[in-house]
């Protein structure tokens, strides 16, 4: 459940909890830049394509925001 004792949750666990919400929002601004893009000509990025396109690409950024969250609540538990 957690880390050698420390009450930090498992880097898997939370891993798999946080890929949802990193994967939209990866989905919301590859959109947004599909949208920009077409300022200088490129076609517009589709919202399902967004989505699509944010499957792989999510998982390098869950990864980062996964050890930002755990340091965070490491902070926390040792200002505790």
């Amino acid at each position: 459940m957690s880390d050698d004792q420390t009450g930090i949750p498992a880097f898997g666990k939370l891993y798999a909890l946080l890929y949802v919400f990193t994967a939209g929002a990866v989905a919301i601004n590859l959109f947004m830049l599909g949208l920009m893009g077409q300022a200088i000509g490129l076609p517009a990025l589709s919202p399902l394509s967004a989505l699509a396109l944010s499957v792989p690409l999510a998982l390098p950024a869950n990864w980062l925001v996964t050890r930002w969250i755990r340091g965070l609540i490491r902070e926390a538990e040792e200002t505790r």
